[in-house]
């Protein structure tokens, strides 16, 4: 691994800086840290700012934003191959030199500006001030916080460099474009912030606390209906017909995947009560005349349940659900359909979202996404691969294949259509839960993965949430989720 030049500010650096060090040295990188002493710490106000809204959202971990007091200078053992300017402002070398750029901007303090102002920053990795070799597009969870926003775009930061520099490593560069600077006024950083922040973000924020006072945090509601002709996924538009899952209120169903056994259809959902703040995964058996039955557990864990992925494969039924805050994708076998299921392999560790199942090419597939430690967990993008579907799974070559809000994360199992393959992707533009898209998966191999850009779902039709984020077929059972306002 070629050693590196990490430059950092001398006075008032950041925790996420102090993290991809450590992360670059985890990668097996020799690294020096050096000092900038030009550099400009972020204003006061700032910090407080963001401070006061991680008090208000009970956050207690310390914040990427967070500055210290000071990150070390460290030394090498072998000369430089590549310099990591994180002070944006380095003096030029003869070392390939990499920055960050945010929304343009050499500076880092662009990012709360930014987000207070309710934008959603793009980075880019810059090679020796010239050259775009690599591009994040971050997703805000809570659009409503600045504080938690900048998080999400720092988070990213990290994820981004960390995979720019293996590229660089590995000398498979997917992106090589002209760099695009936008104007640098340092000086101006505290005014922008404090105009954005009064006339956008606070707003946002008495509007959130407004509603939390009265509203569920979240409520999803599932949709399902059954149909002959084409569904979504081919028109691209919700349509009509939808029924809703009965809830009592006080908890709610997402995430549904139907299953047809027995000519009969079987209906797998995340089901949370909001009492526990765990959910569980339940069924729910539909009738021959179309109507459901009442959902009941049929797998619980010490974790949080959901996107109850089932299949058959290999004479048995198996199930994908996600574990995420388990720190582990678990599949399991049914020994006794839809009730009973027992942990059959753990496939992956990590904090893994939405692992989809596709075979292909003579091997089976799982896109997910992967928190990567810290900020959304829906925006990282990666493949595994594996002969048998208890593994051994490999990550694939490109991981992570893309940083992208808008789709990186499944929202669904994949659609064939004739010899083309479709993923329905969630949209993270609006925060989470923002809306579906459908890409196409143009190719797929050990060396490459390669999805189209995502074709929106329009919300027409008679289902009433139009922020959906799950979209599945069996047979004639078609189902979606979508979130409700519901009253505590």
């Amino acid at each position: 691994m070629p050693s590196i030049d990490i430059i950092v500010p001398k006075s008032a650096p950041r925790r996420w800086q102090e993290i991809l060090i450590t992360r670059l040295q985890a990668e097996g990188h020799d690294i020096a840290v050096l000092h900038e002493s030009r550099s400009d710490a972020w204003p006061v106000a700032v910090n407080a700012a963001l401070a006061l809204e991680r008090t208000i959202f009970r956050r207690r971990d310390p914040a990427l934003a967070a500055p210290l007091s000071e990150i070390p200078t460290s030394i090498r053992s072998r000369p430089a191959a590549l310099r990591l300017d994180l002070a944006g402002n380095a003096a030029p070398s003869d070392i390939p030199t990499m920055t960050l750029r945010f929304d343009g901007s050499r500076s880092d303090l662009s990012v709360p500006i930014s987000v207070a102002a309710g934008a959603l920053p793009v980075i880019e990795t810059v090679l020796d001030g010239k050259t775009v070799i690599g591009r994040a597009s971050p997703m805000i969870d809570k659009r409503e916080s600045a504080s938690l926003g900048v998080e999400d775009v720092l988070a990213r930061a990290i994820t981004l460099a960390v995979s720019t520099v293996r590229a660089l490593a590995e000398n498979r560069l997917a992106v090589n474009e002209p760099v695009s600077i936008a104007p640098e006024n340092p000086a101006a950083g505290m005014l922008e912030f404090a105009s954005s922040y009064a006339a956008s973000a606070l707003p946002r924020l008495g509007r959130e606390v407004m509603r939390r006072a009265r509203f569920r945090h979240a409520h999803w509601r599932v949709g399902y209906r059954f149909i002959d002709e084409p569904g979504v996924a081919s028109t691209y538009e919700l349509g009509n017909g939808w029924s809703e899952l009965p809830d009592a209120g006080d908890h709610f169903y997402a995430d549904p995947f139907p299953f047809q056994w027995e000519d009969r259809s079987f209906l797998f959902v995340e089901d949370y009560p909001h009492a526990t703040g765990k959910a569980v995964i339940s069924v729910v058996p539909f009738d021959a005349a179309g109507k459901p039955g009442e959902p009941r557990c049929v797998l619980e864990e010490p974790y949080h349940l959901s996107y109850p992925q089932v299949f058959e494969r290999g004479g048995a039924i198996w199930m994908l659900p996600e574990a995420s805050s388990g720190g582990k994708l678990v599949l399991y076998r049914s020994i006794q359909f839809p009730d009973r299921w027992v942990p059959e392999a753990v496939l992956i560790e990590g904090e893994i979202s939405d692992a989809t199942m596709l075979e292909h090419g003579g091997q089976l597939w799982l896109f997910a996404t992967d928190r990567d430690g810290y900020g959304s967990t829906s925006d990282t993008l990666m493949v595994f691969h594996a002969l048998r579907l208890a593994g051994p799974w490999k990550p694939h070559v490109l991981n992570p294949v893309l940083i992208d809000r808008r789709m990186a994360r499944p929202g669904g199992a994949f659609v064939r259509k004739g010899s083309s393959i479709y993923l329905p992707v969630q949209d993270g533009t609006l925060g989470y839960g923002g809306g579906l898209g459908i890409s196409q998966l143009l190719e797929l191999d050990e060396n490459t993965v390669r999805l189209s850009p995502p074709r929106p779902i329009a919300a027409r039709g008679d289902w009433p949430y139009p922020k959906i984020h799950t979209l599945n077929r069996s047979g004639r059972l078609e189902v979606i989720d979508g979130i409700a306002a519901v009253r505590k």
